[in-house]
């Protein structure tokens, strides 16, 4: 049995482009194993140097917008231009059993045939937010790997869909030809955060119902302020059947990604990304080690059952979890 390159070796390969090593480095910075975790925190050390100089696309919509479609024409046009295109998608799980369908490399086949794409499906696992919890890491690695395009297609709009903004340069919104239903069904939020805002589907017999659904969102923005004093949304139509459109898009793709660089807010854009990561890390890693102590693990299980019955009050239950944790620690 081969045995897997793991630490220098490892970070090696997914320098040198190769994609094994950067499907098998994904998956180690994707595990929960302790030992696992410090492993993937000295092989994204080693190559965070190679990161930074990709262009980092967000790209969320409802259900059935068609994101996929539109990805691989997208990316198809992109790599046309010399550019090399990673796709992180993130698949809803199962709460009961966290199982994901994983199916993206069936829906992107023609895109998975290119030499210069990766695409790695990864499933949300309960996360909130409609993106892994590992996602950023992932970017990395595949920026490391040689990829100048990252996408991340997150899981579709929801309440709080929008954590992907958090990780992105550019934060793509698709919208159905829909017209005012389509905006009446949107959260604001979500069409503020937006840079860019596309249209699918503007073909065959929903070419007027895309034009009335563009003409509705480009109204809508002039009454919201734009999320960067750099760079005013816009609001384009596309099919990813015909590929009408999409030169459009990448255009206002490279748009904003020169006004950014010309007016420096590119930088602190992913400074205030980057500490909100750290600060995320902080809480999850803060809860992972509460709930694996074993002074919270013994109380744990009758404080729900005395929570659910309605014996306890959800924040005194939480207050002597806590102080278990706190006096454990300094003990």
């Amino acid at each position: 049995m081969t045995r897997r390159p793991s630490g220098p070796a490892l970070s090696d390969g997914v320098a040198a482009g190769d994609r094994r090593a950067l499907a098998r480095a994904i998956t180690l910075v994707e595990s929960t194993r302790a030992d696992h975790r410090a492993l993937a925190e000295a092989l994204l050390a080693r190559l965070m140097a190679r990161t930074g100089r990709a262009r980092r696309i967000g790209i969320t919509g409802v259900p059935g917008v068609g994101k996929s479609t539109f990805i691989e024409a997208f990316g198809r046009h992109a790599i046309a231009r010399g550019h090399k295109v990673a796709v992180l998608a993130v698949d809803p799980s199962s709460r009961r059993g966290g199982g994901s369908i994983l199916g993206d490399k069936t829906r992107m086949e023609l895109l998975a045939r290119e030499p210069s794409a990766f695409i790695r499906p990864s499933p949300a696992s309960g996360t909130l937010g409609g993106v892994a919890r590992r996602t950023r890491e992932a970017g990395l690695l595949c920026e490391a790997a040689g990829f100048d395009v990252v996408i991340v297609e997150t899981v579709g709009v929801g309440q709080s869909e929008t954590a992907v903004a958090d990780m992105v340069d550019l934060f793509l919104l698709l919208l159905q030809p829909g017209g005012g239903d389509e905006l009446q069904g949107l959260k604001r939020g979500i069409v503020e955060l937006a840079d860019l805002l596309v249209v699918t589907k503007a073909d065959g017999d929903f070419v007027r119902a895309a034009g009335r659904t563009l003409a509705d969102f480009k109204k809508a923005l002039t009454l919201l302020r734009p999320e960067s004093p750099h760079w005013t949304p816009r609001v384009l139509a596309c099919s990813a059947l015909t590929g009408e459109g999409i030169d459009e898009v990448w255009a206002a793709v490279e748009d904003h990604r020169a006004a950014m660089d010309k007016a420096g807010g590119l930088a602190p854009r992913r400074a205030e990304q980057a500490r909100r990561w750290l600060w995320s890390e902080i809480s999850d890693s803060l809860v992972e080690r509460l709930r694996a102590h074993p002074d919270v693990k013994a109380r744990l299980a009758a404080l729900e059952k005395d929570v659910a019955a309605g014996r306890t009050a959800p924040g005194a239950a939480a207050g002597e979890l806590l102080l278990a944790f706190q006096k454990g620690k300094r003990g």
